[in-house]
């Protein structure tokens, strides 16, 4: 009887350990591959552990329309009037990055499985985007098949009177800026928290540099003249969420690192300080997007949008 416990007692241990293993093993790799960190680069277990639990927060804001609310219901009126005023059957769309240009995506999705639209081939621009659109069924490519797009749609972090934007936030500003360069439109959305008499001391303005020598880069940019009087900081832990909640750099989609400019007054000249940017060696791109944007849908928080740019109003802030 003895023997006959014992045996049964190590089962339901062994069964458990191993039903453990099942469910952190693939956990914590998926959260690996998603930062596409170098061995080591990889993050402290904490760390993976966070990106688990925040990984649903953009697939959480699919939410039927009465349940949203200030913020929220603000970023998808923008989105949703963006794909409903620019997209048409047999366009190439580029897919934008972060909580607002999810919306855009998820209209785009809606409008397909309607039938309102047909014919679309879209280009994600970053691997969130990628698995968001793959999850509702929206055709893709690359620009490597299509160098040419009808239009693009993204958020922003910051959008002064020039419509000159800070992006970057959510850590995929180059696949953005490659992406929306090519487009005949760029339509940016955003609620109306993001807009900024001048560029600089309401967001950080991310730079995407190589990891070769980075600390060395960090102090160039930081020296630069285009962008005096700025703290330079180098971004850790999940690249997407803007936030230093690890040790280790935050590593882009593309292998890069970050340093997020940090502004108490305005940028002096925004193109000087982007070709200034763009002209040092070891920065691969940054989050100055200007001269690009054809349109600004402006979002308020009870729903209602405001249009600015091609088509809207001057700027009004």
């Amino acid at each position: 009887v003895c023997h006959t416990m014992l045996r049964q007692i190590l089962l339901v241990c062994a069964f458990a350990s191993a039903s453990a293993f099942q469910v952190s093993g693939p956990a914590l790799t998926s959260g690996f591959a998603a930062a596409k960190c170098p061995l080591s680069l990889r993050q402290s277990p904490q760390v993976v552990a966070s990106r688990r639990v925040a990984a649903p927060r953009i697939g959480a804001l699919n939410l039927a329309a009465a349940e949203l609310t200030g913020i929220d219901k603000a970023k998808q009126a923008a989105g949703y009037k963006s794909v409903d005023d620019h997209v048409e059957s047999g366009m190439v769309v580029g897919l934008g990055t972060g909580s607002t240009a999810y919306f855009a995506v998820e209209r785009v999705g809606q409008k397909l499985k309607s039938g309102e639209l047909k014919d679309i081939i879209c280009i994600p621009t970053s691997e969130r985007t990628r698995e968001q659109a793959e999850s509702l069924d929206i055709p893709l490519c690359t620009l490597n098949e299509k160098s040419k797009l009808d239009v693009a749609i993204d958020g922003a972090d910051a959008v002064d009177p020039d419509f000159a934007l800070v992006k970057g936030g959510g850590g995929a500003l180059l696949r953005e800026k490659m992406v929306e360069v090519m487009a005949k439109k760029f339509i940016c959305i955003v609620d109306d928290t993001k807009l900024c008499k001048g560029l600089g001391p309401s967001f950080a303005l991310p730079v995407e540099i190589t990891p070769f020598c980075h600390m060395h880069t960090l102090r160039t940019i930081a020296a630069l003249p285009e962008v005096a009087g700025c703290e330079a900081v180098l971004r850790t832990g999940d690249c997407s969420n803007n936030q230093p909640d690890g040790d280790e750099p935050a590593v882009t989609d593309n292998g890069n690192y970050i340093v997020d400019l940090i502004f108490k007054e305005n940028i002096k000249d925004v193109p000087a300080a982007a070709a200034a940017l763009k002209n040092t060696v070891g920065v691969v791109d940054h989050g100055l997007f200007v001269g690009m944007t054809y349109q600004v849908i402006v979002a308020g928080g009870d729903g209602s949008c405001k249009v600015a740019g091609e088509g809207g109003e001057k700027a009004w802030w």
